[in-house]
């Protein structure tokens, strides 16, 4: 972690130089730019009143988006509650180009004891997840005991098994410090993390740039040191193109331009879609 810098101001001044780059980018189609931001997307529903019939919907709705673009660009997945798994993968069809991902841990508060923990993803698995979105235990993280949240970490992705990705929710606006989230996100790279991510977005503070920037931070520094790529997933609160376009900027920044795929880039987001959508179609 030493070629790293956790005083906050050197982290807000080099926002800001991003943040200069990225209004100032080279012009380029905005078609493709956000065709890109879309393609990226993990179309989600995790909402207190979901139910059979408006699940069903909102897979058909996303169906239909991908339907009616051209090349059939579609989201790279839908993230619902795991009781929805079946019938979404019946839905887009086992074949689909669309994932679908679960959220898993006891969301979104993660207090739940690890064998409920690996319950709940071990009957995400059976019911045909693709991708796994894990909430971890925050208290780990804030008392320090980050050998626990690597045990924790580590006995998911294991109940996974290679087949299942993992994206690892550190809940960054809880946490205390940039130091705490930059060793969160080593933690849960180390413990095997296929992505990590940011928020919940059941609570007030969701993603933030900076959270973005010091999560990016832990990648590059680990893919440097290890060789070992994960991806990053910005979620909680997003629901405005630029501000989703401007992490995408930030995670170039980071990573091989050609790496900035849904491989290794997501947003999730329950308000982006439909907007992306509308540019996209007209």
């Amino acid at each position: 972690m030493n070629d790293f810098s956790f005083d906050a101001s050197i982290v807000d001044s080099k926002l800001k130089e991003l943040k200069d780059k990225f209004l100032n980018r080279p012009s380029t189609s905005r078609r493709d730019e956000l065709s890109l931001l879309f393609s990226c997307i993990d179309n989600t529903t995790l909402d207190s009143k979901d139910s059979d019939t408006s699940v069903a919907q909102f897979c058909r709705t996303t169906l239909a988006y991908a339907a009616a673009l051209p090349h059939h660009l579609s989201v790279a997945a839908v993230c619902l509650y795991p009781k929805y798994i079946s019938l979404a993968k019946s839905i887009l069809g086992a074949d689909s180009a669309i994932k679908v991902a679960s959220v898993v841990g006891g969301f979104p508060a993660g207090q739940l004891p690890l064998e409920l923990k690996l319950a709940e993803t071990g009957y995400a698995v059976r019911s045909g997840a693709d991708e796994v979105d894990l909430v971890v235990d925050r208290g780990f993280i804030l008392s320090g005991h980050f050998d626990r949240l690597f045990d924790e970490v580590a006995a998911v992705k294991k109940a996974c098994g290679s087949a299942v990705a993992l994206k690892v929710i550190l809940e960054t606006g809880e946490l205390s410090s940039l130091e705490q989230i930059y060793h969160a996100a080593i933690t849960a790279i180390d413990a095997g993390a296929d992505f990590i991510k940011t928020s919940t977005g059941k609570i007030p503070v969701g993603a933030t740039h900076s959270a973005a920037f010091v999560m990016l931070s832990a990648i590059a520094h680990y893919y440097k040191k290890y060789g070992k790529m994960v991806g990053f997933k910005a979620a909680g609160g997003i629901s405005d193109i630029d501000d989703a376009l401007f992490y995408l900027f930030i995670a170039q920044s980071f990573l091989d331009t050609k790496t900035v795929s849904n491989q290794f880039f997501r947003i999730g987001t329950s308000r982006l879609t439909a907007q992306l959508f509308n540019f996209l179609s007209s």
